[in-house]
């Protein structure tokens, strides 16, 4: 490999690590704004569907990328007071 197609495979990973930080920065104030709006105040932990987690987290690096159901590392936006009377809802993430 020549050191131009590494200089360009950096880059590249550069580019892609803003776009993804980038995406989920956007949707995560977008998610927040939408769950205000409703009266939601608080992430629950554990309850989301799998592809409909609301923000990124330590698993996921966008909204929407959970692969499982009830995926502890995921959470949606509920309103506040609701998540620990939820079924494996948790306001922390385990």
């Amino acid at each position: 490999m020549t050191t131009a197609n590494t200089v360009n495979l950096a880059m590249m990973a550069l580019l892609s690590a803003a776009v993804l930080d980038g995406c989920s920065a956007q949707v995560a104030a977008s998610k927040r704004a939408e769950a205000k709006s409703r009266g939601a105040t608080e992430p629950c932990f554990g309850i989301a569907r799998a592809g409909r987690n609301d923000c990124r987290t330590h698993a996921h690096v966008c909204a929407g990328w959970s692969r499982h159901d009830r995926d502890p590392g995921a959470f949606v936006y509920v309103p506040a007071g609701t998540c620990e009377r939820i079924a494996g809802g948790q306001l922390d993430e385990s």
